[in-house]
């Protein structure tokens, strides 16, 4: 680490005297965040010799287990690699006592140096390059859905909506873009904006969603594929955060109310060539977008069956496909229509862009975006062609062909022979046996419904 890199350390504590603890961060399979809180004087020492975390980090599930399976545990001695800071990440976090604590993200290393094969921003890395290799940026904006929930669980246990901090009563409609409702949470949400402002996240719109207590967060386009993830993860931290100085929580989970809206996250990609023009960007009065749009767009729509347990990736992640709750549940694609999969919104030429749908809130954004970018990367190299673009509802057009069986999805994602070239067998077994792991221990458990159908009855 040069000492341009540690200096960040000391100029950083010399403009925030008032820190006296630092969270260095980093990021497993599922998108939680994991690692060390140290001192301040401990700080410098973190930039210029790293700290070491055990590899299984990537081998725990959702409860913090690590599953052997993936042989990052028991079998490998449970060792330790090096993890070192991602210049540009160290940020006050203001929601934290008083705004007395900091955090910082971090990347682990393999011992000659080189990105661990498991870490997930480290595989979107690896797509990154696929693709500038070709001359090409990628530019996204992601899109984020979250709920806040009540801290207080209704008379039966399960969560409930808030209620409002304008009127104490409990939400119950939809109240889809209502800017009264963002007036009713307006200091929760300004608090949400202060604090990535301090923390230089590129906060872009709010909304008010379409269930009670539903809210969706935009973050600004930028043609730094891994900043954009890093940001998606940190807002994840930084909302429920905030949300807890409220009196809320706030979830991403994919689907907190079976018969509401679920949680999705939306993915805005366009492509730069070398003299910074957006290929997809048709000539003026071409509704049908540049052979590259197409192939984008192709690739993204062949591979979207194999790519389903990486946009949905536990239990939870499949109570979200469900008809007409604007979930896709078919590979499908057109222009201006949120029916679709793969939608091209309207606007400006120079602008245009492909919108992914089908991701869940709960997505572990690094993998996300490596699945879409390996999609785009399949359909340009091979030249693909799309089908027709579906024009009105593709729910009543097209039959339900994407999985909702978390079983059949990691099935599909292992016999993928593009998704395998691109990801990497070592990266695919650590990672389907960490799913499977968890998919079994999920099947131990009887829910409550079970028994109130079946106890008495069959």
């Amino acid at each position: 680490m040069s000492p341009h890199v540690a200096s960040e350390a000391r100029d950083f504590l010399a403009q925030h005297p008032e820190i006296d603890a630092i969270d260095l961060l980093i990021s497993d399979l599922n998108g939680v965040l994991r690692g060390k809180r140290v001192s301040p004087e401990n700080l410098e020492k973190a930039y210029t010799q790293g700290i070491n975390l055990p590899a299984s980090v990537y081998a725990l599930d959702i409860l913090g287990n690590t599953i052997e399976e993936t042989g990052l545990g028991l079998d490998s001695g449970d060792a330790d690699r090096v993890c070192r800071p991602l210049p540009g990440t160290l940020m006050p976090t203001p929601w934290r006592r008083q705004g007395r604590q900091a955090q910082l993200l971090m990347h682990m290393q393999e011992p000659d140096g080189s990105g661990f094969f498991a870490e997930p921003r480290q595989l979107l890395g690896r797509q990154l390059e696929r693709l500038i290799a070709r001359g090409l940026t990628p530019v996204v904006a992601v899109e984020m859905e979250f709920y806040l929930v009540d801290r207080q669980r209704d008379a039966s246990g399960t969560i409930q909506p808030p209620c409002s901090p304008a009127t104490g009563e409990r939400a119950s409609q939809s109240q889809l873009y209502s800017v009264s409702e963002l007036d009713e949470y307006a200091d929760f949400l300004g608090e949400v904006q202060s604090a990535a402002d301090i923390q230089g996240l590129p906060l872009d719109t709010m909304l008010k969603e379409c269930a009670p207590g539903q809210f969706e967060i935009t973050l600004k386009h930028g043609a730094d594929v891994l900043a954009a993830c890093d940001a998606a993860v940190l807002l994840k931290r930084l909302i429920k955060g905030v949300a807890q100085n409220h009196g809320f929580e706030a979830t991403f989970m994919a689907k907190p109310y079976g018969l509401e809206a679920g949680n999705g996250t939306h993915v805005h990609i366009s492509l730069l060539n070398e003299d910074g023009d957006n290929v997809f960007a048709a000539t003026e009065g071409d509704p049908l977008g540049t052979p590259d749009l197409h192939h984008a767009a192709a690739g993204l729509l062949t591979l979207m069956p194999a790519s389903v347990a990486l946009f949905a990736p536990n239990l939870n992640s499949f109570r979200r496909f469900q008809p007409g709750l604007y979930v896709p549940m078919a590979p499908t694609w057109g222009f201006d229509n949120r029916s679709v999969a793969v939608r091209i919104p309207s606007g400006p030429n120079a602008a245009r862009r492909l919108e992914h749908r089908v991701a869940g809130a709960d997505a572990n954004p690094y993998l996300l975006l490596a699945a879409l970018l390996a999609g785009i990367d399949y359909g340009l190299s091979r030249e693909l062609t799309p089908p027709p673009p579906i024009t009105g509802n593709a729910y009543a057009q097209v039959e339900p062909s994407l999985t909702n069986s978390w079983c059949q999805a990691l099935d599909l994602l292992e016999a993928s022979e593009p998704l395998r070239a691109a990801l990497g067998d070592d990266f695919l077994t650590v990672f389907l046996a960490n799913r499977r792991a968890e998919r079994d221990l999920a099947m131990q458990h009887v829910s409550r419904l079970e028994t109130d159908w079946y106890l008495r009855q069959v």
